[in-house]
């Protein structure tokens, strides 16, 4: 993250790793959007991620131009095969409709992509909950 942004985040976070979701702007902005309004409250990372939370720990959640918008905090770490992903874990990424099967395809068109997919994949399935809202967006839905 850029000097002159992590210099305007309150002192407290200033510290915390930072990342942002999926593999473009696009995806970015409407995945943080869903976790400030409140909608998203889980996440997948396969488990080589060289961005794998922790339990308790606190995440700078980026926009797609690399702002800071919002802070979550790691509740939950399980891990599952992609195969063994579950609809209530689906529901709670609260992407698409909702469905296993909207996840299923979505996550295995992301993984597709960066080159990683396999049905038995390893993931690390998490769950977080937003600690503070920096800016606000828009959530289409």
């Amino acid at each position: 993250m850029d000097a002159d942004l992590v210099a305007s985040l309150p002192e407290r976070y200033r510290g915390c790793p930072s990342f942002s979701f999926g593999d473009s702007p696009e995806l970015a902005n409407e995945l943080a959007a869903l976790v400030i309004s409140g909608r998203k409250i889980a996440t997948v990372n396969t488990l080589d991620a060289p961005d794998c939370p922790k339990l308790n720990e606190l995440w700078i959640v980026l926009d797609g131009a690399g702002r800071p918008v919002c802070v979550i905090e790691t509740i939950e770490l399980i891990p599952r095969r992609f195969d063994e992903v579950d609809e209530a874990f689906a529901f709670d990424e609260r992407e698409g409709d909702r469905s296993l099967a909207f996840w299923r395809d979505a996550h295995e068109s992301y993984f597709r992509r960066i080159g990683v997919f396999s049905p038995d994949m390893p993931l690390l399935c998490e769950r977080f909950r937003l600690v503070e809202v920096f800016a606000p967006m828009d959530v289409d839905a």
